[in-house]
């Protein structure tokens, strides 16, 4: 690994791309269709007949097989006038970034145009909003519930391989409680116009300054919504935009170690990412090679750039104790710094706090929406559960304060998460308050008895 390292070093990005790791290709075969069959990101919402037919015409680990082998399946569906599953089939074969090859950037176009045709049959409808921004333009979506107007609304910002499509296509708990959806890519990632760098946030902050002008939008009823690496952008806008915004959802908080050199050597091993994660990486900074990588984040940091202690909005900092993608240090010094903070951390959990008890849908359905809905104010409404829509969380009586669960000192850590059983999965009956041995902190029901 070190000698392979230090060949990195030297190469660019596109060189690397695929062939980085860490799976083989049978390994990749095999795992691809093991997360489709337990609907574990990122192949949420593939079938796992889908993904055998896709990953047996998977020939190598170059980035362009990879899309080919995907993107027969997605032109197939959107012959068929299935523009959701077309979208889905192209959103993996553009996976983890576009950006990597010729064959993901057209993968990622045919993504675009299959959600736009989807995104007409709607109702209510996804609107497509341009936002003018340093002589180039912000590509939005907007999505308000039919009969509220002024309308509350999450400002939700994808990951490093999410995409903004991602995050208006699943936010119907949302409409249904009333609430809008603002989606928007992050720097370095799908239609942004800006990479990452200091001072980027810039970008989210004409994104507010457009919603402001809006009629149909409660501008005093803002909470923003990070996933992964844009919990990063989430605890930023909290600060720089603290008069502006109900509440943060900090979930997946990478602010400083997170940075480090030496936590991202460390990481690009991890097997929670189902392959390529430094070219991902890279790309959202635009370096070439391993050496500018490792000293372009550092400049990022939170505690670098002075605004740690600073006066912030309300934050929400969600992620699992044995998170190998982002450091769990990272939540606990944003927690003990600047404004008090809720918490809410899975001893078992991987990245973003992803368990075999704890999937992806039961983590927001538990614990984040319930916290979005109550500081954008919005006390009487239900969530509908996608594994049972005769379960419903219920708003709180009261304002909990911060609550966190640790696991004991010793841990090593795990490959949890997203590679666990269930890490992607859709959310189960919630918890009514908690039991022991899981994690604390979900907002719904109330607590048990003594």
């Amino acid at each position: 690994m070190k000698r392979w390292f230090a060949v990195a070093l030297a190469l660019p990005i596109a060189a690397l791309a695929q062939s980085w790791g860490p799976r083989s290709l049978d390994e990749l075969k095999q795992e691809t269709v093991r997360r489709a069959e337990r609907n574990i990101v990122p192949l949420t919402g593939i079938t796992a007949e889908d993904a055998r037919e896709a990953m047996a015409s998977l020939e190598s680990l170059e980035p362009d097989d990879w899309a080919a082998a995907w993107s027969r399946l997605g032109e197939r569906y959107f012959a068929r006038g299935d523009y959701f599953h077309a979208w889905d089939i192209f959103n993996v074969a553009r996976w983890p970034s576009e950006r990597l090859s010729p064959g993901k950037q057209k993968a990622y176009e045919r993504a675009l145009a299959a959600f736009q045709a989807y995104a007409k049959s709607l109702n209510p409808p996804i609107e497509t909003v341009r936002i003018p921004f340093e002589g180039k333009e912000i590509v939005a979506y907007l999505r308000l519930p039919p009969a509220v107007r002024p309308a509350p609304l999450v400002f939700g910002i994808n990951g490093l391989d999410s995409r903004k499509e991602e995050v208006i296509a699943r936010a119907e708990r949302y409409l249904n409680a009333g609430v809008g959806v603002f989606a928007i890519d992050m720097p370095g990632t799908g239609q942004a116009p800006i990479l990452i760098d200091v001072g980027a946030e810039r970008m989210f902050s004409a994104a507010l300054d457009y919603l402001a002008k809006r009629r149909d939008v409660d501008a005093k009823r803002i909470v923003v919504q990070g996933r992964s690496w844009s919990g990063y952008w989430a605890a930023v806008l909290a600060y720089t935009e603290k008069d502006r915004i109900r509440g943060a959802v900090v979930h997946g908080v990478g602010i400083h170690e997170y940075y480090a050199p030496e936590w991202q050597k460390k990481a690009f091993s991890t097997r929670e990412y189902l392959f390529d994660i430094y070219p991902a990486r890279a790309a959202v900074y635009g370096t070439n090679t391993m050496e500018e990588f490792l000293a372009y984040g550092p400049r990022l940091s939170l505690v670098a750039r002075g605004l740690i202690e600073k006066p912030s909005a309300p934050m929400l900092l969600v992620n699992g104790e044995r998170d190998t993608q982002q450091p769990i240090a990272d939540l606990y010094l944003l927690m003990k710094h600047g404004d008090p903070k809720e918490v809410w951390v899975n001893p078992e959990g991987g990245h973003m706090g992803r368990s075999e008890r704890w999937p992806q849908g039961k983590v927001l359905a538990e614990v984040v929406e319930p916290w979005v809905l109550r500081r954008l104010g919005v006390e009487r409404t239900v969530l509908a559960q996608a594994a049972d829509k005769d379960s419903a969380p219920k708003p709180p009586s009261e304002k909990p304060g911060p609550r966190v669960s640790v696991k004991p000192k010793g841990g090593t850590g795990s490959n949890v998460g997203d590679d666990a059983p269930g890490g992607g999965a859709r959310s189960a009956e919630p918890t009514k308050g908690g039991t022991p041995g899981t994690p604390s902190g979900s907002f719904t029901g109330a607590p048990p008895k003594p």
